[in-house]
């Protein structure tokens, strides 16, 4: 980050201000923590945040301090909207294009007050007043850790604002086995864990607290499982009816797309889940991408699924129907260099 922009937002937090810190919409385990970890730093420097996401995040993050304390725009547009106007500097935390946050887009559009982008997804959109941006950066929490510090205020971060970080490097890292992860990576974490976080206690609340109909549906998930060697390809589809049958809860089909780069010589990978609007008020084939090496999942969903991300992980969406979309998915790959 230029210096220029560390000491212009120095000088922001110089008095107390009204502070909206918003993740993206679906928020995941590093958007919940950098968030909250900022909302609590903030706190400390006598600033008056508030978190407002755009829908509501997965159960097993609720137990990150500060949760509770989260508003959902999707459930209260017009209190959310009224906070939004009234905010005198707004965080946007692991996006970097306002249409991720879904229907708040409208109101952030409108506002004219400082916008602060903290994200390590590639090219970034030109919306914000400074900008703290990284693509080889694992994970917005790391980010935070670092932003802390380039305020000269790491000595704030407390075993709360800890927790919060590590969550995030964690769920983003893939428990630390993605490339991203470096020896900084190590060295924060490190200072996390002297600070007093419960490392292993965390890991158990994101990965471990699963219900009887989670593991069912990652049984499913993994029954229709599908893998194309020709092309060093797999992928999952999981219908609506089945999350139906498996009672699907928000966070339910995190990390089953991880499975399938377990494969020996699969490279790349995918899921596709399909939502129907009398269910979920959405009528889309969501869309995850992992790959390991060279091929850029980014690119991909960027021209073919609307979506976009990083290198070896992203996401995207498709408004056709299942059939259709996996048609179109193993023709793209059939011309692929994989």
């Amino acid at each position: 980050m230029k210096k220029e922009e560390i000491i212009a937002i120095q000088n922001l937090l110089t008095s107390p201000k009204k502070i909206a810190i918003i993740p993206h919409r679906s928020p995941d385990g590093d958007a919940m923590g950098s968030t909250l970890a900022l909302y609590h730093f903030l706190i400390k420097l006598n600033q008056q945040p508030v978190v407002i996401a755009p829908n509501d995040f997965p159960n097993f993050l609720a137990w990150l301090p500060g949760s509770d304390k989260v508003l959902i725009y999707e459930n209260d547009k017009i209190n959310c909207a009224k906070i939004l106007q009234e905010s005198e500097i707004i965080f946007t935390l692991d996006f970097n294009a306002l249409h991720r946050t879904g229907e708040m887009e409208h109101v952030l559009n409108k506002l004219t007050v400082p916008m602060i982008m903290i994200d390590h997804h590639q090219k970034p959109d030109n919306y914000a007043t400074y900008t703290y941006s990284d693509t080889l950066i694992g994970s917005t929490c790391e980010m935070i850790y670092n932003f802390i510090s380039f305020l000269d205020k790491t000595a704030l971060i407390d075993k709360t604002i800890a927790t919060c970080i590590y969550t995030g490097i964690t769920t983003d890292s893939g428990s630390f086995r993605f490339p991203s992860t470096t020896s900084t990576t190590h060295r924060i974490v490190a200072d996390l864990i002297d600070i007093g976080i419960e490392n292993s206690n965390i890991h158990n609340q994101l990965f471990d607290n699963n219900s009887y109909n989670r593991l069912q549906l990652l049984g499913r998930a993994l029954q229709n499982m599908k893998v194309l060697p020709q092309y060093k390809t797999s992928y999952i589809t999981l219908s609506q009816k089945e999350l139906d049958e498996f009672h699907y809860e928000k966070g339910d089909t995190e990390g089953i797309v991880n499975y399938g780069l377990t494969i020996k010589g699969i490279n790349f990978t995918a899921i596709f889940i399909e939502h129907h609007p009398e269910t979920s008020g959405e009528n889309i084939i969501k869309i995850s991408f992992r790959s390991q090496g060279d091929f850029d999942v980014n690119q991909f969903a960027r021209e073919h699924f609307n979506g976009g991300g990083h290198i070896n992980a992203a996401g995207g969406k498709s408004y056709l129907s299942m059939k259709e979309t996996i048609n179109k998915f193993e023709t793209l790959i059939s011309k692929s260099n994989l």
